[in-house]
């Protein structure tokens, strides 16, 4: 990505988000094969930990809308009841599986209602290192760079139950020749296991931190399990030269920005207040189903499902306000919006 300054790049970074996860079952060595193919720059793999400790991909550490546990009778005894980042949640969870016992679920889709289930059972759960092989393999055969994006869930969570992972994360990193040197970028909802990746990663390196923005009148957990919370609307506002001082880019969704129209397309407050501080903006999630397109963006008249021309709309007026990166369900139609530059 390029360095933040006052210009809006016309080409912000194409990020996977869960792979190609528009068009396959998200968080599959199929779904991030298919972003590759179609052009991203980066994929994104969520991380949770198994009981026996090993890193792999699912966007929650609960398994029912992303896999078949609750078809596995053999599984049947492993639902639960647990409070997840304060939140109570009856599921099957990662933690109370081994690698082993992983393998043998098959993953699903988790928006059925919007996308095709013809994928569903087919493959497997992938593991970090499996994800790194597929892409360095990738970018070998490919002759480019294909970043990682590989975000830490519930870290306060998994940390209580003595499977942090931020220090496996980093050992994986470093065992990997790609990913000593390919662009990765390690994001995470919370703060505190952020700033002790800085002091573990110093800047200047291939490795940089993305502090991920939810809903404004919320608070990252670590800061509510340590009694004081800070919202997300307090870090994005007066909190932004903290976040700088150990993170290289806010992630907020991309409605938060509340872009604007201005005379070379949009502006964003708060993208250039970022920029201002030295942080890149990577915003969050495009999608190409009209039912998350926002209005203004919409195509008329009767509109399917699936909604191209209103997405690429969508994707090009954020990308005019000057955000450095995206992360896309759809890579393929997210390149019709941000063509490559290479």
């Amino acid at each position: 990505m390029p360095p933040p300054d006052a210009t809006a790049p016309s080409r912000p970074w194409v990020i996977a988000h869960r792979g190609a996860s528009a068009l396959r079952p998200e968080h599959t060595l199929a779904a991030y094969a298919l972003a590759i193919e179609h052009g991203a720059d980066a994929i994104e793999p969520d991380l949770v930990m198994t009981r026996d400790g090993v890193l792999v991909a699912r966007h929650e550490n609960a398994l029912s809308d992303s896999t078949d546990v609750a078809s596995r009778p053999e599984f049947a005894a492993r639902r639960t009841r647990k409070q997840v980042d304060g939140v109570w949640v009856e599921d099957w969870f990662t933690e109370d599986f081994t690698l082993a016992e992983l393998k043998t679920l098959r993953a699903i889709e988790r928006l059925p209602a919007l996308r095709s289930t013809a994928w569903d059972g087919r493959f497997e759960v992938p593991t970090f290192d499996e994800i790194v092989a597929l892409v360095a393999a990738e970018s070998s055969r490919r002759g480019r760079d294909i970043g990682l994006v590989p975000e830490i869930k519930h870290p306060t969570y998994f940390a209580g139950l003595g499977l942090a992972m931020e220090q496996p994360l980093l050992d994986a990193l470093a065992a990997h020749e790609y990913t000593r040197r390919a662009p990765v970028i390690i994001q995470s909802f919370e703060t505190a296991n952020l700033r002790w990746l800085r002091a573990k990663l110093p800047r200047g390196g291939n490795v940089r931190l993305l502090q991920l923005i939810g809903a404004p009148d919320t608070a990252p957990f670590d800061t509510v399990h340590a009694g004081a919370p800070r919202t997300y609307g307090q870090l994005v506002t007066e909190g932004l030269p903290g976040i700088a001082g150990y993170a290289d880019a806010i992630g907020p969704h991309y409605r938060m920005l509340q872009i604007k129209p201005h005379a070379d397309g949009y502006r964003s407050a708060l993208v250039d207040a970022a920029h201002a501080q030295g942080l890149q903006v990577i915003a969050y999630t495009f999608r190409p189903e009209n039912i998350f397109i926002e209005p203004a963006f919409r195509s008329e008249g009767e509109v399917p499902a699936r909604d191209e021309d209103g997405s690429t709309r969508e994707l090009r007026a954020y990308a005019s306000a000057g955000v450095d990166a995206v992360f896309v369900d759809d890579p393929a139609a997210a390149r019709i919006a941000v063509p490559a530059t290479q």
